[in-house]
């Protein structure tokens, strides 16, 4: 454990990024958790993946006898607290989740609750809740909500896994490391606003995470040095969450929209990640900022930022950006100091419709 003046914070105890990396999981999990071999191990993942990491799953089943699976079929309190219940109950000592977003909240909550080191075993990157202090579960419907839990013991990227994974997928990690562009801005705001301090460690870590990846030369999706860029962009902004006590330094007026979406228009198909950076390019806007280093980025990556793609019409867009602020109404932002008015708003969706 490490303490500054503002938080106490942990870090994982092993992180590896690698080619290849579950091919020698086993031995890394044994040098991340010692004696892990002798003791009860529970492997959550999904149905869908059952199949497609069945060599790894059961190598590592075979060399962790007192190990079993356990498959998680949807992302929501209510199943993290079953699972949670089960690791009491049988008294498991480790948890691995091997997946996506879904499992891996799922896993990192249950195995907080449980109180058990829990490892992450990312098979895509469509956020940076991998490295992070927090879960996002479903509630009641479709609501979410952020929970604070525990970062995870160790973390372990195979970039050949991580390629096979949909690059939508990966896009969506892009949007998620993008939006601190905005959200260290409101951060700010936040902080002159309350008359508090930004901490300016985990400040710079998400500046880090934001600038290896908008000055990183690659940009095919598909390349093993991009995957290791952008695993590690996220697992920085998990970091920096971690050590400063709460997600200021990752999530501003750009996750409030994508919250306000997610709550008010069900019916809209995007992903987190690609909320949130359509939700920069308004913040930005609106902070005074310099909108045009985020749009070559994201063109650079081939993300389309044309809303009406994704099925935001200009009510819907209005009406989502209306109603952000109220989505988490303790966090101050860009939103609270400027005139948001429907004429304002419909005038930003023009221009992010024309720019396309």
């Amino acid at each position: 454990m490490t303490t500054n003046m503002m938080n106490q914070f942990h870090l994982p105890y092993c992180l590896v990024i690698e080619e290849g990396a579950c091919e020698r999981l086993n031995e890394i999990l044994a040098d991340c958790i010692p004696g892990i071999e002798q003791k009860k191990v529970i492997i959550a993942t999904e149905p869908a993946l059952v199949s497609i990491m069945k060599d790894y799953l059961e190598e590592m089943k075979r060399d962790l006898p007192c190990s079993e699976t356990y498959l998680i079929e949807e992302n929501s309190f209510d199943e993290a607290m079953e699972l949670a219940k089960y690791i009491c109950m049988n008294d498991c000592e480790v948890i691995i989740g091997v997946g996506g977003g879904k499992v891996l909240d799922v896993a990192k909550y249950a195995g907080f609750v449980g109180k058990i080191p829990y490892i992450c075993v990312p098979t895509t990157l469509s956020n940076d809740s991998l490295a992070s202090p927090v879960s996002v579960l479903g509630t009641v419907g479709d609501a979410r909500k952020t929970l604070k839990c525990k970062i995870p013991t160790g973390i372990v990227v195979d970039v050949d896994v991580v390629m096979g994974a949909p690059v939508a997928q990966l896009q969506s990690g892009i949007g998620d490391t993008i939006s601190k562009y905005t959200a260290l801005y409101d951060w700010k705001l936040d902080a002159a606003h309350r008359k508090d301090r930004v901490d300016d460690f985990s400040y710079l870590i998400s500046d880090m995470a934001l600038t290896s990846l908008c000055y990183n030369e690659e940009k095919s999706l598909k390349s093993k040095e991009f995957i290791k860029i952008l695993t590690q962009s996220l697992v920085l902004g998990g970091l920096a969450m971690e050590i400063a006590g709460n997600s200021r330094p990752s999530s501003g007026s750009e996750h409030l929209f994508c919250h306000s979406l997610e709550e008010n228009h069900k019916e809209i198909q995007i992903s987190h990640g690609m909320a949130v950076a359509l939700g920069s390019l308004v913040s930005c806007r609106l902070q005074g900022q310099d909108v045009e280093r985020l749009e070559h980025i994201l063109k650079a990556y081939g993300m389309d930022m044309d809303p009406m793609n994704w099925g935001i019409t200009e009510e819907i867009f209005v009406d989502t950006w209306l109603g952000a602020a109220d989505t988490r109404k303790d966090r101050y932002t860009i939103l609270n100091e400027v005139d948001l008015t429907r004429e304002r708003l419909v005038q930003l969706y023009g221009e992010l419709r024309s720019e396309r």
